[in-house]
């Protein structure tokens, strides 16, 4: 496979890190992989299933979000919003250079990101969730206390997954004004919803949320004994199989 990287414009002309896993014979599709909140491009999720998917044909472009990982931009003024706007950009530069997006992927976060932007991208045909919760304001719950701390001074730094992260109100304000319930409603792509019973960073009843507000086409896929972030290899791949055989009845 070609493993290449990508730059590419945000919606305020930051650069945007990514990295492009294209398949070694034809293009049968390209996808964008949004990751979890917090992670990047290179977490275990989005480089194993992406370069899954390319052996199966699938051209993949995973990205930072801005003010992560090698893009540029200060994670502090990010938003919910921002990040549907990143994956809006992520799109352009496909159809600018090997073709749009007909599938979205997000994880965690990211999935409910790519519910949002899909009403933006045209092509989109599919739309995969992996461990997406069904309120962006969700999200909170990983704050703890600093949420006080935040409303009170603006801005604090909030220690996630062992790292240090500055989360602004601007960003608590932004993830409670979502109507992702309306999202997903009028999506009107096919839907392939993936979580874990297991899952305790984002729990099942999120999953049942999301089918439940869905119209058909759509699809539940259990992915039992999973973690949220899918650490295990058998578990990336797992997903990474069943997505493209899902994805298929909608790439022809």
């Amino acid at each position: 496979m070609d493993n290449r990287k990508a730059v590419f414009a945000g919606i305020d002309g930051q650069a945007l890190a990514g990295r492009l896993e294209l398949p070694e014979g034809d293009i049968t599709a390209t996808a964008v992989f949004a990751h979890c909140f917090t992670c990047g491009k290179d977490s275990v999720a989005a480089s194993r299933i992406s370069r899954r998917l390319a052996e199966r044909g699938v051209a993949v472009l995973r990205f930072d979000f801005t003010g992560l990982g090698q893009s540029d931009g200060d994670f502090a003024n990010t938003t919910f919003t921002s990040n549907v706007d990143d994956l809006v950009c992520a799109a352009n530069h496909l159809r600018d250079t090997i073709g749009a997006p007909a599938v979205l992927i997000g994880h965690s976060l990211g999935g409910a990101a790519v519910l949002a932007a899909a009403h933006q991208i045209p092509e989109v045909r599919a739309v995969v969730t992996i461990g997406a919760p069904f309120d962006t304001s969700h999200v909170e719950h990983l704050l703890g206390p600093s949420r006080e701390k935040i409303e009170a001074d603006g801005v604090a730094e909030v220690l996630l997954a062992g790292r240090p992260f500055r989360i602004s109100d601007g960003f608590l304000r932004d993830i409670n004004q979502q109507n992702q319930s309306a999202c997903i409603a009028g999506l009107d792509r096919a839907l392939l919803v993936m979580h874990s019973p297991q899952d305790d960073t984002v729990g099942i009843d999120n999953a049942r949320l999301v089918f439940d507000s869905a119209r058909h086409p759509k699809s539940f896929v259990s992915l039992d004994g999973a973690d949220h972030l899918l650490t295990d290899r058998a578990d990336a791949t797992y997903v990474a199989e069943v997505l493209a055989a899902w994805a298929g009845r909608y790439l022809r």
